[in-house]
């Protein structure tokens, strides 16, 4: 499939297709005898996987290295669980963040059903003039 449609079918536009050739995520395809990309459909399966990754917060390097993992990863086994046991290091810190965010939130909304001249929104405060100081 051309350029453009591949594109399309993700939902990105025509440059980042391009910039995931340089960075090297994504193989240079062969061209039609016109001089246009084309694309095979296992393009379209690994882009969709990037885009899923990115939505999940992965960034492009660790898309990479999900990638690098799923095609075998490093040579040593070793290599390899160093790196699972990273990613997940880092994901069990992101959903105790997550988490923190949550309970905050949680709170700030339930100030809202008290009467006015009770409650204080603990988000405003810290944002507001005083917090200057």
């Amino acid at each position: 499939m051309r350029t453009g449609e591949l594109a399309g079918q993700v939902g990105v536009n025509v440059e980042t297709l391009r910039y995931y050739e340089r960075r090297g995520l994504l193989d240079k395809p062969p061209r039609t005898a016109g001089g246009y990309r084309d694309y095979p459909t296992s393009a379209l399966e690994l882009l969709r996987f990037v885009k899923r990754a990115q939505e999940l917060g992965f960034s492009l390097d660790e898309v990479e290295e999900l990638l690098d993992l799923d095609a075998g990863g490093p040579v040593g086994c070793d290599a390899a669980r160093a790196l699972a046991e990273h990613r997940r290091e880092d994901l069990a810190a992101r959903i105790r963040d997550l988490q923190r965010m949550h309970d905050s939130l949680a709170a700030l909304i339930a100030t809202c059903d008290l009467p006015r001249a009770d409650r204080s929104c603990l988000l405003l405060e810290a944002l507001g003039p005083e917090a200057e100081r």
